[in-house]
C-alpha cells in the first residue's frame, strides 16, 4: 500500500469515528458496523530501528 493510501485509510476511519460514532469493516462480503462510545482508551506506539519503524495505533472500550 502506498504512503498516500495508508493516510485515506486512517482518515476514513477517523470521519467514520467522528461523524458516526461507530467504524465499518467488510470482512468477507459482510459488511460489519461496530458503535463506538463516547469514552475511549487510546494507545499510541512508535519503533523505530534502523532499518524498519512502525507505529502502532490501538483503541479500545
Amino acid at each position: 500500500m502506498k504512503r498516500e493510501e495508508a493516510a485515506k485509510l486512517l482518515h476514513d476511519l477517523a470521519d467514520s469515528l467522528a461523524r458516526h460514532n461507530a467504524l465499518d469493516f467488510d470482512r468477507d462480503g459482510t459488511r460489519l458496523n461496530v458503535r463506538v462510545p463516547d469514552t475511549v482508551t487510546v494507545e499510541l506506539e512508535l519503533e523505530i530501528e534502523s532499518d524498519e519503524s512502525s507505529i502502532e495505533i490501538e483503541i479500545s472500550w
